[in-house]
C-alpha cells in the first residue's frame, strides 16, 4: 500500500527505464568523477585504464569527468588533451581544491542519473565499479559504497593506515551512531534524484564531504549499499593525516551538534514511507504485529527490572504500598515513552502528552492488580518475606502485561496505517524542501565547461532554487549555451568558505 509522501520528500525509488546499449547513442547513464590537484604524471594512465575498463565491460552509456582543484602543474593541459581524444571524457577546472567542492560541483552539473568518483590513483580494483552502481541503476538502493573493512575485502596497505581507518570508522559509530563500514574509501556512487536534495546540506568542501553525506543519507533513511573491494595503498599519497584528523574530528562535531539540534531538513530526502515493505498492509495479517510484540517484550523486561530495583530501593524506607505505587509509577512513565519510539514507532513530540496521561491510564490498572495482590499477600499471611512479595508482584505484572500490550495497540497507539503521514511518522516539523540556510549553495555559473559537458540538447543547467511554493527542482532547461574548450575561471569562492589548501588526492 503506497502511503503518500510528506511535502518535498523524495518520491518512491524507481528503477533507471530500460536503456540500450551505447552504440545507439542513448542517453547518458553513468558520470564517473575523477578528483585531481597537480596529477600531470597519473592522470593520463589512469583515465585510459579506466576508460578502457568501462567500454568493454559497463553496458550503458558514460562519461569519465575529469575535475581538476586548481593544479598549478601540466594537469589542466593533460586533461583538456584528453578530453580531445577520448569521445567519453570531458573536463572540468575549479579555482580551488578540495575533493568536496569538486565532486559537489560535477555531480550538481551532470545530467547522468547515477553519479560515482573514485580516486586517480586507481587504489580500488576496478572490477568492483559495476556491482558498486548496479543497486543505483536497479533502484534498490540510495548510495554505493565501496568497503575496505567488509569482511570479504582483500586490502594490501601499512598498519599505520589501517589503524588510522579502523579508528575514524570506529569514533564514527561512536559519535554520530553511523552504521557504514567504511566512510573514506574513494570509491562511491549516489543517484542523481538524491545528490540534488542532500548535497546543498553538506557543508564540507574538502575530505569530510564523504562522511557528511553518508550520516545524512543514513540519518534521512536512504539506502547505503557496500561493495567489498580489492585495494591496494598508494605509496605516493600525499595526505596529511594528521591535519585530515583534525578537520574530520571538527566535522563530526559539527554534523553531531546540527543533528542534535534538528537544524538539518532531513525529511526532503527520505522515501516515502509506501517504499517500505515493512508498511504494506496484507489481508489477514496484522501489520507489524510480530515485531511489536518483540519490541514490546524487551520494553517490558527493561522496564520490569527498572521497576523492581526501584521497588526494593524505596522498600527501604518506606511501606509497601507507597514504594510499589512510586516504582510503578517512574517505571511507567519511562515504559510509554520506550514503547511509543521503540515498540510503534512514533516520533516527535506530537501528542507525547496525550500518549504519557493515556499510558498512565494503562499504569492504573497495572496499580490496581498489583497493589490487590499485595493486599491479597497481607491478608492472607500477615507478615509475608520480602520473596514473597516480589514472587507475587511478578505474577501479578505478567497478567496485566497482556492487557497492557492490547491497550497499548489498539487505543494508544493505533495502527500506523491508519495515520497520515507527519511527526509521528517520523518526519520534522520543517518537513518542506531545503531553503539553503545550512551549508553551501552551488553556483553553476563559476564554472564554465569542456565540450560535451551538459545536456544532450545543449540545454544549461538550472539550480535548485525554492519558490514559494517550494517546488522547483534543479535539473536542465532548453537555454541555448554553447559548449566552450578552454575553462574559464571564477576566482570568487563559490561556496562561501574560504581557501581549502587540502589535496584533493
Amino acid at each position: 500500500m503506497r502511503i503518500p509522501t510528506s511535502p518535498g520528500a523524495l518520491p518512491a525509488r524507481e528503477p533507471l527505464p530500460t536503456v540500450q546499449r551505447r552504440e545507439r547513442g542513448d542517453a547518458l547513464v553513468l558520470d564517473v568523477v575523477v578528483p585531481v590537484f597537480n596529477e600531470e604524471t597519473d592522470l593520463e594512465p589512469c583515465v585510459r585504464r579506466l576508460h578502457g575498463h568501462l567500454s568493454r565491460t559497463f553496458p550503458y552509456p558514460f562519461r569519465i569527468t575529469i575535475a581538476d582543484n586548481a593544479s598549478t602543474d601540466r594537469t589542466p593541459e593533460v586533461s583538456a588533451w584528453l578530453d580531445d581524444q577520448l569521445d567519453e571524457v570531458t573536463a572540468v577546472r575549479l579555482e580551488e581544491k578540495g575533493r568536496g567542492r569538486a565532486l559537489r560541483t560535477v555531480w550538481s552539473m551532470s545530467p547522468a542519473p547515477v553519479l560515482a568518483y573514485m580516486d586517480v590513483d586507481l587504489s580500488t580494483d576496478l572490477n568492483a565499479l559495476l556491482p558498486l552502481v548496479a543497486p543505483l541503476i536497479s533502484g534498490h538502493s540510495d548510495l554505493a559504497i565501496g568497503s575496505r573493512l567488509a569482511r570479504s575485502s582483500r586490502v594490501v596497505r601499512g598498519p599505520k593506515r589501517e589503524f588510522v581507518s579502523r579508528a575514524y570508522n570506529l569514533l564514527l559509530k561512536g559519535s554520530l551512531a553511523a552504521r557504514f563500514s567504511d566512510a573514506q574509501c574513494g570509491f562511491k556512487a549516489i543517484r542523481q534524484d538524491v545528490a540534488r536534495r542532500l548535497l546543498p546540506m553538506v557543508e564540507d568542501t574538502g575530505w569530510f564531504f564523504d562522511t557528511e553525506m553518508l550520516v545524512l543519507a543514513e540519518r534521512a533513511g536512504l539506502r547505503i549499499h557496500e561493495v567489498p573491494v580489492d585495494w591496494v595503498d598508494d605509496p605516493d599519497s600525499r595526505v596529511d593525516i594528521v591535519r585530515t584528523a583534525v578537520e574530520d574530528l571538527k566535522g563530526v562535531w559539527r554534523v553531531g551538534r546540527a543533528l542534535g539540534t534538528g537544524a538539518l531538513p532531513l525529511a526532503r530526502v527520505r522515501r516515502p514511507f509506501g517504499d517500505d515493505p515493512r508498511d504494506r498492509e496484507l489481508s489477514g495479517v496484522p501489520q507489524g504485529l510480530a515485531r511489536q510484540m518483540l519490541g514490546f517484550c524487551a520494553v517490558g523486561a527493561l522496564s520490569t527490572l527498572v521497576y523492581l530495583a526501584l521497588y526494593s530501593a524505596l522498600r527501604l524506607g518506606t511501606g509497601a504500598q507507597i514504594a510499589n505505587a512510586l516504582a510503578l509509577l517512574l517505571s511507567a512513565v519511562g515504559n510509554t515513552a520506550a514503547n511509543r519510539r521503540f515498540t510503534f514507532g512514533v516520533r516527535g513530540r506530537q501528542r507525547a502528552v496525550r500518549h504519557q496521561a493515556q499510558g498512565l491510564l494503562v499504569f492504573a490498572i497495572g496499580l490496581a492488580l498489583t497493589s490487590g495482590s499485595l493486599a491479597a499477600l497481607h491478608v492472607a499471611g500477615g507478615s509475608p518475606s520480602r520473596g514473597a512479595e516480589l514472587s507475587v508482584l511478578i505474577a501479578a505484572n505478567l497478567a496485566a502485561t497482556v492487557l497492557r500490550f492490547l491497550l497499548l495497540r489498539a487505543w494508544v497507539f493505533p495502527d500506523r496505517s491508519r495515520r497520515a503521514t507527519g511527526e509521528e511518522r517520523g518526519a520534522p516539523r520543517d518537513a518542506g524542501p531545503f531553503d539553503g540556510s545550512y551549508g553551501d549553495s552551488y553556483d553553476p555559473a563559476s564554472v564554465q565547461r569542456y565540450a560535451g559537458f551538459g545536456a544532450a540538447d545543449g540545454s544549461a543547467y538550472v539550480p535548485y532554487t525554492p519558490d514559494a511554493g517550494g517546488s522547483q527542482e534543479p535539473g536542465f532547461a532548453p537555454a541555448p549555451t554553447p559548449a566552450v574548450h578552454a575553462q574559464a575561471v571564477d576566482p570568487a569562492d563559490p561556496y562561501g568558505h574560504g581557501h581549502d589548501s587540502r589535496s584533493t588526492r
